[in-house]
């Protein structure tokens, strides 16, 4: 009889706890950003947007803010005359050695090691074949913010990684390394 007496309680718990809940307009909304849009109507409907397009093209040449151009090409005459004419615009007050290694560490050990030796935890574990040495290239400051800037074989740029001041901290941090080796 209790048992019974128990379960009857439980059935009227349950019947008043969602008889209140009505599917079709629940009570609470936990992320109300998932059930209203955004007024993104309002620039359909507007005659500042040609053909109901809601945004535009920025102008031809127009140049990002904080953005510096680079002006050599992604090419091997590009890298060719960055290897030779290409300088840093730091002077010497302006380079730091423990930001270069800490960026280098970030973005560059994983492949060619933590002394530029091409023994990165990929290359040990043969994720990446031919992982250059720095003792054996040809290489100067201008070649290799060319190289961290658009890339190079396999490498990818750090171009969105990296700001043109970085670029060229870890070019002066891979020459310290080049001198060690």
């Amino acid at each position: 009889m209790k048992a019974l007496s128990k379960i009857a309680g439980l059935v009227a718990v349950v019947a008043a706890l969602t008889s209140c809940h009505n599917n079709s307009a629940p009570n609470y909304q936990y992320m109300p950003n998932m059930y209203e849009s955004v007024g993104y109507e309002t620039y359909s409907e507007s005659d500042a947007f040609p053909n109901g397009k809601e945004g535009q093209l920025p102008a031809k040449g127009s140049i990002p803010r904080g953005f510096e151009p680079y002006e050599l090409p992604n090419t091997p005459e590009g890298y060719e005359l960055s290897k030779t004419s290409l300088k840093s615009p730091l002077d010497s007050t302006q380079v730091d050695i423990e930001k270069g290694q800490q960026l280098f560490t970030i973005y560059c050990a994983i492949c060619h090691g933590d002394k530029g030796d091409g023994k990165g935890n990929l290359a040990v574990r043969e994720k990446f074949a031919g992982v250059p040495n720095y003792k054996d290239r040809v290489i100067t400051e201008g070649s290799v913010f060319h190289v961290v800037t658009y890339g190079l074989n396999m490498m990818g740029s750090h171009a969105n990684q990296l700001n043109q001041q970085e670029r060229w901290q870890v070019a002066h941090y891979v020459m310290k390394l080049k001198s060690e080796l």
